[in-house]
């Protein structure tokens, strides 16, 4: 058996053009592994359907801009370039040619090249698209030979070009935020009390992340930081959102229209929860009026964990005396490690319900037992030093302590556990956990833009609202086509 594929291109007027073969294949007796099209004559197949219908629209675009817009009189040709661009389907070199600009009216230039104008960019959008959005999930390397066993792309794509593509798209993305302000929100109480029923409220978690910076002599030094959260409503998928804090200049505005995407209001009611790092508390500051912000109570415990286990270590460990030997613990030494992991807990159940001041008293209390030693060892050392780190974070958030018992018992949102997991998915797994890569600031910042709008199911639709005439399948349609599967 033996199937030939022709390319008959119709014109608007009704006239056929039979192009040629494309492709003959060649069956015999039927065997499992030649039941269908194959890879190899699949992409066979679409780079000759591609050529064919490329070469028809490079010919009809420059046979309609032979003329001249203005007068209609022939323009003559001044040289012949080739056109290098990009696609789906292999990398195609096109005829160019450069023409004179006709005279009859003034001219920025005395030539042109018609197919450069009307194709700016050197690669299709849906390229574009595929190497961006497997590029933001996993590594360059991967995507290149995941695209390269799929796709007739014929060796055109690399991790250079790979790399390049998603700079680009993520800088696009960028481009897209509106300028930076101090408050989003227009309008007065007045004009808020007038709004309509807001949705459901939201929970905003914020956390920071550290990367390992390229411009750095080696691995083991060098860092940035990276601020990465996430927006959960009530009901519903949350969506994510993360910058490079020293290279980002518009946080406030990015994490507005992450929440405006998700249908806020000036009078819906929004939770953020942050680690009590300033830079990270300043960014959802004055974004909407009926919001609250408080410390994540995760941290609390993580550090209050860590103080228990140093009071732990007291326990029978070797006493230094005044004469610099050391004893083993007994009654007589005025440390008391059961004493002080009992305060501990006691400082943990008032911040729970709330009660800032007693916490702190009884953090002093500590903090002078531990420095009215006569001869402090090594853990105490270390216990009094994190002790008075642990009280002075307190003390700085203070303020945004609220009573985590009562609002637990309300269902409330009380940690940023959710926010964990998201630097965990948006930064850790593509750019730290057993990743040999060393990052610029720029390059991560760019990449963070594109995987987070991967993850919010968002890059069809940003793309689709970059090239309107893009054909791609719409999400919902895909979402109702694997339910339907």
């Amino acid at each position: 058996m033996r199937l030939t594929v022709q390319v008959v291109i119709e014109a608007d007027g009704g006239a056929r053009e039979v192009i040629g073969e494309v492709v003959t294949l060649t069956r015999g007796a039927l065997r499992v592994e030649e039941f269908g099209l194959t890879i190899a004559e699949a992409k066979t197949m679409l780079q000759g359907v591609q050529q064919a219908l490329v070469t028809h629209q490079a010919g009809a675009a420059l046979a309609a801009h032979a003329d001249c817009p203005d007068c209609g009189r022939v323009r003559s040709q001044k040289g012949h370039n080739t056109l290098v661009v990009r696609t789906l389907f292999g990398k195609l070199r096109l005829p160019s040619p450069r023409l004179y600009r006709c005279p009859c009216r003034p001219r920025e230039s005395r030539s042109c090249s018609p197919l450069a104008e009307v194709l700016p960019e050197r690669t299709t959008p849906e390229l574009a698209y595929l190497e961006s959005k497997f590029a933001a999930l996993v590594s360059y390397g991967v995507t290149v030979d995941l695209l390269a066993e799929v796709l007739p792309l014929g060796g055109v794509i690399n991790v250079a070009s790979l790399h390049r593509t998603l700079q680009r798209v993520g800088t696009r993305i960028d481009r897209d935020l509106g300028a930076e302000k101090g408050q989003f929100l227009d309008g007065c109480q007045r004009d808020w009390d007038e709004l309509p029923p807001p949705g459901p409220p939201l929970t905003v978690g914020l956390d920071g992340a550290f990367v390992h910076a390229k411009d750095q002599p080696s691995r083991h030094e060098g860092w940035f930081e990276v601020i990465a959260g996430k927006s959960v409503p009530a009901d519903g998928a949350g969506k994510c959102f993360a910058y490079v804090q020293n290279y980002d200049t518009k946080p406030k505005r990015r994490l507005f229209e992450l929440l405006k995407s998700q249908g806020l209001q000036a009078n819906q009611q929004v939770t953020f929860l942050s680690d009590g790092a300033d830079d990270v508390r300043e960014v959802p500051m004055y974004l909407c009026p009926e919001s609250e912000h408080w410390l994540d109570w995760f941290h609390i415990t993580m550090r209050l964990t860590v103080l228990r286990q140093l009071a732990k270590g007291l326990e029978g460990a070797p006493v230094p005396t005044e004469d610099g030997d050391s004893e083993e613990q007994d009654e007589s030494t005025p440390i008391d490690a059961p004493e002080m992991t009992a305060q501990l807990n006691r400082v943990k159940w008032f911040l729970w319900h709330g009660n800032v001041p007693r916490a702190l008293e009884i953090l002093d209390d500590l903090d002078d037992d531990l420095d009215l030693l006569p001869a402090p060892g090594d853990c105490s050392r270390k216990l009094l030093k994190a002790l008075r780190e642990f009280q002075g974070y307190i003390a700085l958030n203070r303020t945004y302590i609220p009573n985590y018992g009562d609002r637990y018992r309300h269902g409330e949102a009380i940690s940023t556990a959710f926010a964990e997991s998201t630097i965990n998915q948006v930064v850790s797994k593509r750019m730290v956990k057993r990743q040999q890569m060393r990052w610029s600031e720029r390059g991560a910042h760019h990449l963070l833009q594109v995987r987070t709008k991967v993850l919010n199911g968002d890059l069809q639709a940003t793309s689709g609202r970059w090239y309107p005439g893009m054909c791609a399948e719409p999400e919902g349609e895909r979402e109702e086509l694997r339910k339907a599967a």
